[in-house]
């Protein structure tokens, strides 16, 4: 695991993106902010890049880069849980525009790295190389940054961890089935993260059903191969990080909060030997008088679903403890 903290990579994150807004009028950012938020919520065009230019690109990172940092890195963190001992010496990071992604993995891991981020927008790979540039990291400086067509033609070089985060969305149906094959081919680890939405649920249970056909073994969050033991339609699966906000932040996004919880779904699979949570918390934990509800998914029995809720009473002792502080998407019971 990385010596750096998260929350030291995202508080250098956020001054770097703050140091870039200082040089965007106020209007122009907004203006470029709520096209993208209309763009993100709405049907996406995918023959061409979302990012623009400069501005649009500026506006994206102060918009998004923060949120999809704490997503995936929430997503890194159970692979490495998973995964004890195990440290990515590659990294192909698939649409990975300014790189969020890339921050990251420089949290999670210890360690010289080979990183290639491939995006279709020239002018995301130019601000994620400036924004790399500026960090502490030796690997993100390094960081190779390659234009490709995030598509059914796209070619996706041998690493030891392929991550494609916030990109499936954008896709056709028959381009994001073949972005999820080549990842497989790639990867000795796959890392899907999407919006935590009913329709990016279902992108992500996809893509698990894909990856497992691949091959793959599922690390994380699932505690199983199975399948997915949410009846669709009815929920789906996702979970929540929390982003902390800078003021320059929070006057681009139009907030007044200090944080934000970001939503999101996703996969983690593996080519080697993990050890999967016991059970996943899918849920917020319900603190009650004396006990709390976690609802759970854990491996499945037969024909038995793999959804089950257990009541942790102060009868449980340390248990107990744990659990009024374990956070919605943490392994359950907790490693030692």
């Amino acid at each position: 695991m990385n010596a750096t903290t998260p929350t030291t990579s995202a508080e250098t994150l956020r001054s770097v993106l703050g140091g870039l807004l200082d040089g965007l009028p106020p209007k122009q950012a907004t203006a470029a902010v709520e096209r993208l938020i209309a763009s993100y919520r709405g049907e996406t065009p995918t023959d061409v890049p979302v990012l623009r230019d400069r501005s649009d690109v500026v506006a994206y990172a102060a918009y998004r880069m923060p949120a999809t940092f704490e997503a995936v890195r929430a997503a890194l963190d159970a692979l490495a849980l998973a995964a004890p001992g195990w440290s990515p010496a590659s990294h192909v990071d698939v649409g990975g525009g300014t790189g969020a992604a890339t921050w990251a993995v420089d949290a999670t891991w210890d360690g010289p790295r080979a990183t290639t981020v491939l995006d279709w927008a020239e002018p995301a790979l130019a601000l994620g190389r400036e924004l790399a540039g500026a960090s502490s990291s030796a690997a993100l400086r390094a960081a190779g940054w390659r234009r490709a067509v995030i598509g059914s033609g796209l070619a996706v070089p041998d690493a030891d961890l392929v991550t494609v985060s916030y990109v499936l969305g954008e896709l056709t149906p028959q381009a994001r089935t073949a972005v999820v094959a080549e990842a497989a081919r790639a990867g000795q680890a796959v890392v899907l993260i999407e919006p935590g939405t009913p329709e990016g649920y279902l992108r992500v249970r996809e893509a698990r059903e894909q990856l497992i056909a691949a091959g793959m073994r599922v690390a994380a969050p699932c505690p199983h191969d199975g399948t997915c033991p949410i009846e669709v339609g009815q929920d789906w699966c996702h979970f929540s990080a929390r982003v902390s906000r800078s003021s320059l932040h929070r006057k681009v996004k139009g907030g007044s909060l200090a944080y934000e919880d970001e939503k999101f779904s996703y996969v983690a699979a593996t080519r080697f030997p993990v050890e999967p949570a016991a059970h996943r918390i899918t849920r917020r934990p319900q603190i009650r008088k004396g006990l709390v509800l976690l609802e759970l998914c854990g491996p499945q029995d037969g024909d038995a679903p793999g959804l089950t809720r257990a009541t942790v009473t102060k009868r449980h002792g340390d248990l107990y403890k744990a659990a009024r502080d374990v956070d919605w998407g943490r392994e359950w019971p907790p490693a030692p």
